[in-house]
């Protein structure tokens, strides 16, 4: 701020590369600054004005392209007569709402009639405007999803209808015949265009924070709901309570109301101790989950005896002396051997048979990724839920945050982005293939009709293990979403919904 500038340190400049110099500035504005204080304050405000100067081209073109290919979306009708709509939610971000349900419908039309959640009294009729008084009537009453008529489902021929439009922001009313909302659309884009940044964030000081985060915590009261979370209780060791850790990736948790309303939502991760049971009332606060920050666990699905299969000294594993604690570790290195697949199996300790996973399907093996450690031994009993290996988290990678213009231009143009992430397109179970060289091939078996095969680079992290259940859109490895896989696995509205929120 400009007051602290002035009284208090200047602080930490950066160089017009991006990079921070490392001597702040400790004099204000006040004292004065010396000769190489003011050199380097002057870099940021030459920064400033070339950046604004480049802005202001770049934002004016996207504004141009954007009128370019809305200018034929004018109100031409009034109803469509269409039965598609979008259903909106509030947006949530961690567990956060960033935007209630209400700032989003308000001023949209009801695509279905609207039902108290708990008396199931009539709200509001289909094709009825919502305006404040109607939004207020819905929040109040618990409901959560609203079915919106919506631009993007409109089925005016040429042009859109008053009712898929709704209510024309400038006047505070119904949008009337002849209104050119596209031209209005692309304007409200591209008016903000000059006040965004242009360049792409590096992930670093304040995000970098976030990648350490170890529980979860609710924000306000309620009560504990666990959906479709598969957990095992692991004994306690050494005077500790026992726990449940979390054996599957899609478990979700929500903190309701007393009228079982949803009030926050967190996605809970693989191999987290949960704190809370189900229907567990809660004050705001509460730890619910914890997990280690610095590794993802590889869990033991049953209790039996551990046993190595293609874990070599020298070959595929090598010791590493840990220089903090002085214990050392296998870690799991990567193989010339083309057959060698290092894995620990978990076998019937009575007949020596490897067990069988929970879901039933598959045996319980454990590929091992390059640069796991290894954290038992051969011929170890093990209890379900222990923890066999562990894979070091990459912490704070450099994922290019792009803020600003760049993002918005990137979003209507449907780019691919880099490294994207690859998506399942149907439902089924993780199995893998054979490995071809260089790339490890996963397959996803349908309960009927023909399994989909995806070839991943090996050096690539997977979200996914043998034996597990995934749905079509869920990611196999870590990424950006592309646009276009939305499209092709789950429709249009997905990706309308992946757009706008």
């Amino acid at each position: 701020t400009q007051v602290r500038q002035l009284a208090g340190m200047r602080g930490l400049m950066a160089k017009p590369s991006g990079e921070i110099i490392e001597r702040p500035i400790t004099a204000n504005f006040r004292e004065g600054l010396t000769v190489l204080e003011y050199f380097i304050s002057t870099h940021g405000a030459r920064k400033g004005l070339a950046d604004t100067a480049l802005k202001t081209a770049n934002s004016g073109y996207l504004t141009r392209r954007l009128v370019d290919v809305a200018q034929d979306a004018i109100v031409t009708e009034y109803d469509c007569g269409t039965l598609d709509g979008m259903e909106v939610t509030a947006l949530v971000e961690a567990g956060e709402i960033i935007e209630p349900l209400g700032d989003r419908i308000l001023g949209r039309v009801a695509l279905d009639d609207i039902y108290d959640a708990h008396s199931g009294d009539l709200l509001v009729e289909a094709g009825t405007e919502l305006d404040e008084g109607t939004v207020e009537l819905i929040e109040n009453s618990g409901i959560n999803r609203v079915m919106i008529r919506s631009v993007l489902t409109c089925q005016t021929k040429r042009g859109v209808c008053i009712k898929c439009y709704g209510r024309d922001l400038a006047r505070g009313r119904t949008v009337n015949i002849g209104e050119a909302i596209g031209v209005i659309a692309a304007q409200s884009i591209g008016e903000p265009g000059t006040q965004l940044t242009m360049r792409t964030f590096h992930i670093g000081g304040a995000a970098s924070r976030q990648a350490e985060q170890s529980t979860l915590e609710n924000r306000g009261p309620g009560t504990v709901r666990l959906q479709n979370m598969e957990t095992v209780e692991v004994p306690g060791v050494g005077g500790r309570q026992s726990h449940h850790v979390v054996m599957n990736r899609q478990g979700v948790l929500l903190v309701t109301d007393e009228e079982g309303r949803e009030k926050e939502r967190y996605s809970v991760i693989y191999g987290a101790r949960l704190q809370v049971i189900d229907g567990q009332n809660v004050a705001p606060g509460t730890t619910l989950a914890e997990w280690d920050p610095f590794a993802v666990p590889i869990l033991s699905e049953q209790q039996g005896v551990v046993r190595f299969q293609d874990i070599k000294e020298g070959v595929t594993v090598t010791e590493e002396v840990d220089e903090v604690t002085g214990l050392s570790q296998k870690v799991v290195v990567e193989t010339r051997e083309a057959d060698m697949r290092p894995q620990i199996t978990i076998r019937d300790s009575e007949t020596g048979q490897v067990k069988k996973l929970l879901s039933g399907r598959g045996d319980a093996r454990y590929i091992l990724p390059v640069g796991a450690n290894i954290v038992v031994n051969d011929g170890d009993e093990v209890a379900a839920g222990q923890i066999l290996a562990k894979i070091p988290r990459e912490t704070s990678k450099t994922k290019d945050i792009t803020g600003g213009l760049p993002r918005v231009a990137e979003l209507f143009e449907a780019r691919k982005p880099k490294e994207h992430a690859v998506i399942s397109e149907i439902d089924g179970w993780i199995e893998f293939g054979k490995d071809t060289k260089g790339k490890r091939k996963v397959i996803v078996r349908p309960e009927i009709g023909e399994p989909k095969e995806y070839l991943i680079p090996k050096g690539k992290a997977l979200n996914v293990r043998e034996g597990d259940r995934v749905q079509a859109g869920e990611e196999l490895t870590p990424g950006a979403a592309n646009p276009h896989d939305i499209l092709k696995v789950l429709g249009d509205k997905e990706l309308a919904k992946y757009l706008v929120d």
